[in-house]
């Protein structure tokens, strides 16, 4: 195989393709007449990890198109069609005779064919196959028993419209795809990780799948969602038809079983009654949720009963449950399929018109082969009573050679070749000597004139199906909807939910302490001053003597500053706390009053509330939560050249502003000491 030179189009690189036996795969053309031998392999190398990435994403990891299966999935179904007579047959067997085609081991097999087991689509299972509620794994291989279901049997197989290939090693022949006749790939869902790109194609609900194939024929607008055999309630306004971006939110359904007793009835997608019962069992651990008890009472439905601790709020447990555990979940599609060699990111509707058409073309050819079938079928019928009826066969009984037989034969019909659609070939003439005497003795026209009467007008069925191409294939989706719909209707309810927010459902698990002279706030400084219980989610506003403040999250121990004046869980967008602050402009200056509101800040970021001045100093603050404001007595050092070195002044006459006001000049003098006119307790000295 020779590389061909690398083009450049609009400045960009661009490689050839090669066929090889996976396909087309890229060559990096990159010319080694450098001179450069220290590196003989370097080519090697190179074309190698190109001809296995080309091998990983064709063959192992991503769906074909044309009937929605990966090779390995094509070559189980492939060998339970050659071992199917109608009875169970042992897996290993199945995975022992697909190891003809599949270059890999067993185990893939195996794995591969439980996950099509499970799913109860195209292998009707007998024995212990596992449970995709629980996550407990199936028996192994020798003791459990599979076949094709009815459903495969159905819609897969058809060896007059599948194209062959030669197994891996030549020693058998193997489908390229299977002739489906039904979106597989969008019932059976998929998930791949080849090299450079990933598949995660959803499963969808059987009967939607064909109502929407449907409708598509009759050029009518549908929408397809995924459905979970897990049931569960899913919110897919994000869903983006599959597409990479977009995003489900799938969740548990709870049942309030008592005022302190939560019963799970259904779980999301991807997760089992254990990793949703290990993620409740951490978060409790963590503090994020309080729960008394757990247990799993599932067995053919999921039941995970939960008692709360007395005093516990039910929906506020259910909220902070869905926030922190697998009780709701978030999963993005992506899908990508196998088409004419190559991968190919399409949406969810375009796959199934895509595999609607290929239906349609499938029904057509089978439609085509039905027709040449019985159109020979009545040309020889036909022949066969001229050839009996005219007595045509008495003609040969003085020929002595072949030849001589032949051409006789051919003499006799020469008058009757009229009524035949077609010319007489040798072979048809052989197929007449080959009619028994006894056929020909007990030979009835009247019953032969009705054969060729039912073969007509089949033929003519047949041409009207094929001249109304579009309704067959809507009465033929309509008698699979009828035959193999019934009991696949949608588990998982499509709603909308609210979003929930971490910060508003975390409990108050956490005690938060402060240590005032260093600066440092945390939930592990139990030795200093206990300020509250708080989450670890809460974020913590703290004010200093200097005039600054800064808003942090919860931790074990944070730096927020030197002289803490006051600390207090912070919510985001708090416009009831109003705050009162009297500081002094620098050593030396004016003193100023101000009433503000703190709102959108930057986490850990520190923020002025005076002037800016170096040495600032605050005489008086207060956060007033409920909004209300107090009157201060200010009282002015001894030294003070004011004659009233008392006086009273009323937050209630200032104006409420941002917190980045300078306020307005209370004194030019120098403070001793605000405190508060009701309050027996000093605010700041």
């Amino acid at each position: 195989m020779s590389p061909r030179k690398r083009k450049k189009q609009n400045n960009q690189e661009t490689f050839d393709f090669e066929e090889s036996g996976n396909g087309k795969v890229p060559i990096d053309n990159d010319n080694d007449d450098s001179g450069n031998e220290k590196a003989p392999l370097a080519r090697s190398y190179k074309n190698w990890f190109l001809e296995y990435a080309s091998y990983v994403i064709l063959d192992r990891a991503v769906p074909a198109l044309e009937d929605g299966l990966k090779p390995v999935q094509r070559r189980i179904l492939h060998a339970l069609k050659e071992l199917d007579d109608g009875r169970y047959n042992k897996v290993a067997n199945v995975v022992g005779h697909s190891m003809r085609y599949h270059p890999h081991g067993d185990a893939s097999i195996y794995a591969a064919m439980v996950g099509m087991g499970q799913r109860n689509l195209l292998i009707d299972t007998q024995g212990n196959w596992g449970n995709t509620l629980t996550g407990d794994g199936a028996a192994a291989a020798r003791y459990i028993e599979a076949r094709l279901s009815p459903f495969a049997r159905d819609v897969i197989f058809n060896p007059k419209t599948t194209n062959w290939q030669s197994s891996y090693d030549g020693r058998n022949k193997e489908p390229v795809h299977l002739p489906a006749k039904f979106p597989l790939l969008l019932a059976e869902g998929c998930e791949g990780i080849a090299v450079g790109l990933a598949c995660k194609i959803l499963p969808h609900n059987f009967n939607e799948i064909v109502e929407a194939a449907i409708a598509y024929l009759q050029k009518k607008p549908f929408e397809l969602y995924p459905d979970f055999d897990t049931k569960g309630v899913m919110d897919a306004s994000n869903y983006n038809d599959g597409l990479k971006g977009g995003r489900l939110l799938l969740r548990a359904v709870f049942e309030k079983v008592s005022k302190y007793q939560l019963s799970i009835k259904e779980i999301p997608f991807g997760t089992t009654t254990s990793s949703v019962i290990d993620s409740i069992l951490s978060a409790n651990t963590k503090g994020k949720v309080k729960i008394k008890k757990i247990e799993d009472n599932t067995s053919e439905d999921a039941e995970i009963l939960i008692t709360l601790p007395t005093g516990a709020d039910a929906d506020a447990t259910i909220d902070a449950l869905y926030v922190f555990t697998d009780c709701q979940v978030s999963i993005s599609p992506n899908a990508c399929v196998i088409h004419d060699e190559q991968p190919e990111f399409i949406g969810i509707t375009e796959i199934l018109k895509r595999s609607t058409d290929n239906i349609r073309a499938l029904l057509k050819q089978e439609l085509e082969i039905k027709l040449g079938e019985l159109e020979e079928k009545w040309h020889f019928d036909s022949l066969e009573r001229i050839f009996i009826e005219k007595r045509i066969y008495r003609r040969i009984e003085e020929c002595e050679t072949w030849e001589a037989v032949i051409s006789e034969i051919h003499n006799g019909l020469r008058p009757y070749k009229k009524l035949l659609k077609r010319e007489v070939t040798d072979d048809d003439v052989a197929r007449l000597t080959e009619i028994r005497i006894k056929r020909i003795s007990k030979y009835n026209s009247f019953k032969a004139d009705e054969v060729i009467k039912a073969t007509e007008e089949e033929i003519l069925s047949t041409k009207r199906s094929l001249k109304r191409l579009t309704a067959f294939t809507v009465s033929y989706l309509k008698q699979i909807l009828k035959k193999h719909g019934k009991g696949r209707e949608r588990k998982t309810r499509i709603e909308s939910f609210d979003t929930i927010k971490a910060a508003e459902v975390a409990l108050p698990t956490e005690k938060l302490y402060v240590n005032r002279e260093d600066g440092f706030i945390g939930t592990s400084l139990k030795r200093d001053e206990l300020i509250g219980e708080c989450t670890q989610l809460d974020d913590i506003i703290c004010f200093c003597g200097d005039g600054t403040f800064r808003v942090s999250r919860v931790a074990d121990k944070v730096y927020m500053g030197q002289d803490i004046l006051h600390v207090a869980v912070w919510k985001k967008g708090d416009e009831d706390t109003i705050y009162d602050m009297i500081y002094r402009d620098g050593p030396r200056g004016d003193s100023f009053v101000k009433r503000f509101l703190v709102g959108g800040v930057t986490r850990d970021k520190v923020y002025d509330l005076t002037k800016g001045t170096p040495k600032s100093k605050v005489h008086y603050f207060r956060a007033n939560p409920d909004g209300a404001t107090r009157p201060v007595i200010i009282r002015l050092t001894s030294s003070s050249k004011a004659r009233n070195k008392e006086f009273e002044y009323d937050f209630g006459d200032l104006a409420i502003k941002g917190r980045g006001s300078n306020g307005n000049r209370v004194t030019k003098y120098a403070i001793k000491s605000v405190r508060a006119l009701f309050d027996t307790e000093m605010k700041r000295r």
